[in-house]
Parts: C-alpha cells; sequence; structure tokens
C-alpha cells in the first residue's frame, strides 16, 4: 500500500521535472496527497499487524483501552483517506469539453466544473499567479511555429490550454488569420465576455478569459487521473482492512461478553 502512495509522490515529482514552472505549480497538490496516503498507508498497515497474525488467523487484539485507541486510531486514518478519495474525485469528475465543428480540438466552458474548482480558479490571488506564469510558457508562441498555415492550425489538435487560452472561443465568430493572429474587425456572433476580453497580443491573448481558466481546469483534471487511479485502489484496499478491524473489534467484544 505505501507504494502505491510512493508512486503517487514519484508521479508528482516527475510532473516537476518534465514540466514548466507554471504546470511545476498544479503538481504540489499531488505531492500533497501523496504525503497523505503514505501516512495513511503506515498509520493502516500498523493497525492491520495488531488484528491479522501472518502466520495464523486473525489476532483479537482489540480488546481494552489499548485495543479501543488502536481502534479510534483506525477510524481516523480510514476517514482521511475517505476525505482525499473525495478531493480527487472533486478535481476528476468535471466537463469532458465540448465538440467545435470542423475543428479536431475540444474547448471547454468554466460553469461545467464543480463550485469547489470554481471558487479556486476565480480566486483573484491564484489566477493571477497562474496567469503569469501561463504568458511566460510557450503555449501560444509555439503555435504559429508548428502551424505555419491556416489550414494546417484548422486540422490542429489542441490541448485544452490552447484551446483556452490562446484563441477565443469559436463562438465569438473571428477568422483566423494564422494560428497566432485572428481578424477582431468581424462583429462578434456571440455576446459572451471572452470575446471582448481576447487579443491578439502575446500578453494578452485569452489569458483572462473563463475559457483559459476552463482550460487549465481541464488539463488538472487530465494530470490528477492517475492520483484518482491510485487513491481508488488504496481506498478498496483499506476498506477491506477497515473491515477486518470491525469484525476483530466485534469478535472481541463478544468473546469478553462471555467471560
Amino acid at each position: 500500500m505505501q507504494l502505491l502512495a510512493v508512486g503517487v509522490i514519484g508521479f508528482g515529482i516527475w510532473m516537476s521535472a518534465h514540466h514548466d514552472v507554471c504546470r511545476k505549480s498544479l503538481t504540489l497538490p499531488v505531492l500533497g496527497l501523496g504525503g497523505i496516503n503514505c501516512w495513511v498507508s503506515w498509520s493502516m498497515e500498523e493497525q492491520l499487524h495488531l488484528v491479522v497474525d501472518l502466520s495464523d488467523h486473525v489476532v483479537l487484539n482489540f480488546g481494552g483501552n489499548i485495543g479501543l485507541h488502536r481502534f479510534s486510531q483506525l477510524v481516523e486514518a480510514f476517514a482521511v483517506k475517505v476525505a482525499t478519495l473525495g478531493v480527487t474525485f472533486i478535481v476528476t469528475n468535471n466537463s469532458s469539453g465540448h465538440s467545435v465543428n470542423g475543428q479536431r480540438y475540444k474547448e471547454y466552458q468554466l460553469q461545467d466544473y464543480s463550485s469547489w474548482f470554481l471558487k479556486q480558479l476565480n480566486n483573484t490571488h491564484n489566477w493571477k499567479h497562474l496567469k503569469s506564469c501561463l504568458v511566460k510558457t510557450d503555449d501560444c508562441s509555439n503555435l504559429s511555429k508548428r502551424y505555419k498555415t491556416a489550414k494546417q492550425y484548422k486540422l490542429a489538435k489542441l490541448t485544452p490550454i490552447e484551446a483556452g487560452c490562446c484563441k477565443p472561443p469559436s463562438e465569438c465568430g473571428y477568422p483566423a488569420v494564422n494560428a497566432s493572429y485572428y481578424d477582431l474587425s468581424f462583429h462578434p456572433t456571440s455576446s459572451s465576455k471572452d470575446c471582448k476580453l481576447y487579443k491578439n497580443s502575446k500578453n494578452v491573448k485569452c489569458y483572462s478569459c473563463d475559457s483559459c481558466k476552463a482550460g487549465v481546469a481541464q488539463y488538472m483534471k487530465t494530470e490528477w487521473r492517475v492520483v484518482a487511479i491510485f487513491n481508488v485502489i488504496l481506498f478498496v484496499v483499506l476498506s477491506m482492512i477497515y473491515f477486518v478491524g470491525c469484525c476483530a473489534r466485534r469478535n472481541a467484544a463478544r468473546r469478553r461478553s462471555k467471560i
């Protein structure tokens, strides 16, 4: 079990080593959850040794005050595990995106995500930090280098951040001259505020748009899927341990009542 938790930490370290400064800031929660999972796994394993005799059968060591204390620790660790599972569920249980006619990529809408997640992204301090590092990344500037013509750009499979932060939403109806420039002389076909916020300037783009926040949210969802998988596996294993502990405590109580 501890190996699974260490795997989460390892994944967070890998993300930090292979991503830019902006994305590194999004790996800290992964490392934090990995640390919590290590503690929970260690605590649950310690309690397991009190209820399972590795050479034989269940050993009823939950009797008396010591047993009650150990059992309360087991419950506490299990509760923490449920909480961490809930956090990863909130982050990963989000929108899968909206298809765009004639395009290979999808676009994302902020309102599709959980209220807890929206609160974090709409926090002025949080987004100011994320926005400043997004401007410094090469996500948007590299588009014109990868796609030389408007035709190539139209066939591009953009990442969530590229689709949300580097271009205006498709609903605005601005024609794309190339991968980094849109004809803003056209009247937008949507009343979305993102249509007014977008500028062709490399330092502006759509970094203040809700579509950009949604792109970041989708990026985090994708990266956190690995954490969610680890958490589900750990939850199943720890649930089995919790069940063994409950059964052992109940049997111990019955034995004491017969004495």
